[in-house]
């Protein structure tokens, strides 16, 4: 018997698609058999992915977008619509990973204008994103937004908190919309990874910084996208219609135990 896909003829969009969850995710709803508006700042990853999906039978095509820049982030929705007829799931992923890796000081050192790019880019292009989908779901009697938060959006570190700072509010942001919208049948969830091994992580966290994070993980492993990605694709389908104003840890249980449990076990 074949499967019956969950998102058979949904319409989709994902941020940052070009690579990473981005990609993963893209893959994953064109798989379910969404039509899936793959949209990045870097166009020509994100025509390499959508030229993947295509190979693989599914339906993708490849959209510019730039999330600090608000008319950007509008033709991107505008384009899903006039494109495919609608829009159903938005998964809001990019983020300013690129501040993130280098700029992103801490709180005494901070420079104040990355802040305001990391907001602006992260948290703003996020709220123009949803403002332009929900009347489109609205019109089509629903539809299912998943924003990437992190975990960096619940618990402090030594570094980045501009990006945690604008994950955390990304998590407030998600229930306010859950709250305003759900009664029209728009659910608004987030997703807070973890550690994912991706090309972005990959250039910034060596051996040492790996193999750190892993003693913290209470799984074998550390996260891969396609974890990210299957949970999008459950947070986007029926199966979680009375899931909303909900953040969903995917990070390998590393915020859900006490900070001396792998010290612990090392001994």
């Amino acid at each position: 018997m074949t499967r019956l896909q969950r998102l058979q003829d949904k319409i989709a969009v994902v941020t940052g698609a070009a690579s990473g969850i981005g990609a993963a995710t893209a893959g994953r709803l064109a798989a379910e058999g969404a039509h899936t508006v793959v949209a990045d700042l870097n166009l020509d990853g994100a025509k390499a992915v959508t030229e993947e999906i295509r190979a693989a039978g599914g339906s993708a095509t490849a959209v510019p977008v730039d999330l600090g820049d608000i008319e950007s982030v509008r033709a991107m929705v505008a384009a899903a619509v006039e494109t495919y007829g609608g829009l159903d799931v938005l998964h809001n992923n990019a983020a300013a990973t690129h501040l993130a890796a280098r700029q992103d000081l801490a709180v005494v050192e901070a420079d104040p204008t990355v802040w305001d790019d990391t907001m602006r880019i992260n948290l703003r292009g996020t709220m123009v994103a949803v403002q332009s989908a929900v009347p489109h779901m609205i019109a089509r009697g629903g539809g299912s937004i998943i924003n990437t938060s992190s975990g960096a959006g619940l618990s402090g570190d030594l570094r980045n908190p501009a990006y945690g700072a604008s994950k955390a509010a990304l998590i407030n942001l998600t229930q306010y919309v859950a709250t305003q919208y759900g009664k029209q049948g728009v659910r608004c969830n987030a997703i807070a990874p973890g550690f994912i091994v991706t090309p972005a992580s990959s250039g910034s966290a060596h051996g040492a910084i790996r193999e750190a994070m892993l003693r913290h993980h209470l799984t074998p492993r550390l996260g891969r996208p396609e974890d990210v990605a299957s949970a999008v694709v459950f947070l986007a389908s029926d199966e979680s219609a009375f899931i909303t104003g909900h953040t969903l840890r995917v990070d390998g249980g590393l915020l859900s135990h006490q900070p001396y449990v792998a010290d612990l076990r090392a001994e």
